[in-house]
């Protein structure tokens, strides 16, 4: 695993997405605002439903392009055993089963999903339970969650 091709992944994915909210974002504004789209009586409501759609759009290319700026800012350094895992972390982890998975912690953007050779990465934050419980931890450790009642608990199998 190339923690820089992650990273490069995970930017590339925000920018397609910023993209296309922008792009929907547009539509919904400009469906909002389309003159056919007046309101003839109060029953009418198509101009209003577009535009609640045009601000919660908004918001959402908002909210990637505070993600994307974030992540552009993150300084990859190496792993260091010393403090363990921090955001900019790649980890690999495995389940009571054995079962693995590999996850990104980043500053934002949770749960965005990126492939590499095949590999699903997903990025956390360290707002996520797993993320606030993997930060600190280091090669060979366990961490337990509880999600909604359920334990869980996963070992750092590596952290590059």
């Amino acid at each position: 695993m190339n923690k820089q091709i992650v990273h490069q992944l995970i930017l590339d994915k925000l920018r397609i997405d910023l993209g296309i909210a922008e792009r929907a974002a547009q539509t919904a504004y400009e469906t909002a605002t389309h003159e056919e789209n007046i309101a003839e009586n109060k029953y009418d409501t198509l101009g209003l439903e577009a535009s609640y759609l045009a601000a919660g759009q908004a918001r959402r290319v908002e909210e990637i392009r505070q993600a994307l700026a974030l992540c552009q800012n993150l300084i990859l350094r190496p792993y260091d055993e010393q403090r363990g895992i921090q955001i900019g972390t790649l980890i690999g982890l495995a389940d009571e089963d054995d079962r693995q998975q590999w996850l990104f912690l980043g500053p934002d953007a949770a749960g965005l999903k990126v492939s590499l050779v095949g590999q699903p990465i997903t990025v956390i934050t360290p707002r996520s339970p797993l993320g606030r419980s993997l930060l600190g931890k280091f090669e060979g450790d366990e961490v337990e969650i509880v999600v909604a009642g359920a334990r869980q608990q996963f070992a750092v199998t590596e952290a590059i």
